[in-house]
C-alpha cells in the first residue's frame, strides 16, 4: 500500500511540473517536432494547466488516502499499552455465570477470544478493528492460565495472567416454567476473574 501511495504521490508531482510548463517553451518544441502545424492558442494552454492540476489534487488526495489506511491498518506501542492496560482494568473482577448442567451461558467462547474482543474494543478511534492475537502458554484458549498478546505492526509484547474464581454470591437458580421456585437441580453458577498484566511475552 505504501509503495502504490508513493507512485501517486509521484505522478502528482509530475503533473504539477506539466501544469507549470511555460507556454512559450511548450510552442518552441512543438514548432521543432510539428512544423506544419497551427500555433496553439493561449486558452489551449489555460485548459490544460486547469486539468492538469485538477487530475494533481485528486491524485494527492488519493495517495493521503493510501497512507492513512495503511497507517490506520497497524497498531502503535500506544495504542497497544493503552488497550492491554484499560484490558486489564476491565477485565480484572469481570464475572459471568454457566449453568451446572451444560456451562454454555457464556457469550464468549474462550478467554483468549474475549482478551482479543476487548482490547480490540479499547484501541481507540486510530487503532484498527482486527490484528490483536492472545496466545495461551497452555495451548488452550478456554482456561485459566497466561496469554501474550501481540499486535499487527509493532513487536512490543504483554502478559495477562487469568484466573478463575468461584463467585457464589452471585449463584443463580431461575424460576421454573410456571413462574414459580425453579428445580434446585438446575443453577446458574456465577465465576469471577483476577487479571494481571506485565510487559513481556509470558
Amino acid at each position: 500500500m505504501t509503495g502504490m501511495a508513493v507512485v501517486v504521490l509521484a505522478l502528482a508531482a509530475v503533473l504539477v511540473a506539466m501544469a507549470c510548463a511555460k507556454a512559450d517553451w511548450v510552442r518552441s518544441i512543438r514548432r521543432r517536432t510539428y512544423p506544419s502545424g497551427a500555433e496553439l492558442p493561449t486558452a489551449a494552454f489555460v485548459v490544460a494547466r486547469v486539468v492538469l492540476l485538477t487530475m494533481a489534487a485528486l491524485s494527492i488526495w488519493q495517495g493521503a488516502q493510501m497512507l492513512a489506511l495503511n497507517s490506520n491498518g497497524k497498531w502503535s506501542d500506544a495504542e497497544l499499552t493503552n488497550a492491554v492496560t484499560q484490558t486489564t482494568d476491565d477485565l480484572d473482577g469481570y464475572w459471568y455465570r454457566v449453568d451446572n448442567l451444560t456451562g454454555d451461558n457464556v457469550y464468549f467462547d474462550d478467554y483468549a477470544t474475549l482478551i482479543e474482543d476487548t482490547v480490540i474494543r479499547h484501541g481507540g478511534g486510530g487503532a484498527p478493528q482486527s490484528g490483536i492475537g492472545a496466545t495461551p502458554t497452555s495451548g488452550d484458549p478456554a482456561t485459566d492460565g497466561d496469554y501474550t498478546v501481540q499486535a499487527d505492526g509493532t513487536d512490543k509484547a504483554y502478559c495477562l495472567h487469568v484466573e478463575t474464581i468461584r463467585y457464589k454470591k452471585q449463584d443463580r437458580t431461575p424460576p421454573g416454567i410456571t413462574g414459580g421456585a425453579g428445580s434446585g437441580s438446575y443453577k446458574e453458577l456465577a465465576y469471577r476473574l483476577r487479571v494481571t498484566s506485565r510487559k513481556g511475552q509470558c
